[in-house]
């Protein structure tokens, strides 16, 4: 991935339209990971606001030959409990020996979502545009057309593409099969 291997170099290097861009690109993903831990519309707002400032202030350890998703996600994560911890105290100010902060069980629920999240935002916007008509509008595929203004062929071959394309994305997130079933026929 070329483009973001410049993108996280000028990034390392303090270029703020790379901030932008980085900003953008995992804004929505920063901010679903915030809700998972936090309550509040204002709490989340603030996650995401520390979470971007941590990652600027910590820009000279992000090795841009490394993704960039899961260096922010750890930063997300850490800003979640950090804020989970200090709202803590200010509402029960007097046990301090508390000092294990539970997220809810669902944090593997979360890191997908924010993968899928991550994994649309890579989509090119013709691609995003069907997916969501179809999965979030819940359109059929004719309706999608309609909607969108382009024939249903095309409608069909954007989704196709963009399923592929997070198939290949998000393959890493498919659990491993415990035995392979053609392996095990000669077995037994």
């Amino acid at each position: 991935m070329p483009e973001m291997d410049h993108l996280g170099a000028r990034f390392v290097a303090g270029d703020q339209s790379a901030m932008s861009e980085l900003y953008r690109r995992y804004a929505g993903a920063v901010t679903t990971v915030a809700r998972s831990g936090l309550w509040s519309d204002d709490l989340v707002a603030d996650a995401v606001q520390q979470t971007f400032v941590k990652a600027w202030r910590a820009r000279a350890d992000f090795d841009p030959n490394r993704p960039f998703a899961p260096w922010l996600y750890a930063i997300a994560r850490r800003t979640v409990i950090d804020l989970v911890r200090r709202e803590r105290r200010r509402q029960h100010p007097e046990p301090p020996n508390e000092a294990i902060v539970t997220l809810p069980t669902e944090l593997s629920d979360v890191w997908e979502k924010f993968q899928v999240r991550v994994a649309l935002d890579e989509l090119p916007d013709e691609e995003r545009q069907v997916l969501r008509q179809i999965y979030f509008e819940g359109r059929t595929q004719v309706e999608t057309a309609g909607v969108l203004g382009i024939p249903l062929g095309t409608v069909k071959s954007r989704s196709h593409r963009a399923h592929q394309r997070l198939s290949e994305l998000l393959g890493h997130l498919v659990e491993e099969p415990f035995a392979d079933p053609d392996r095990m026929e000669g077995q037994g």
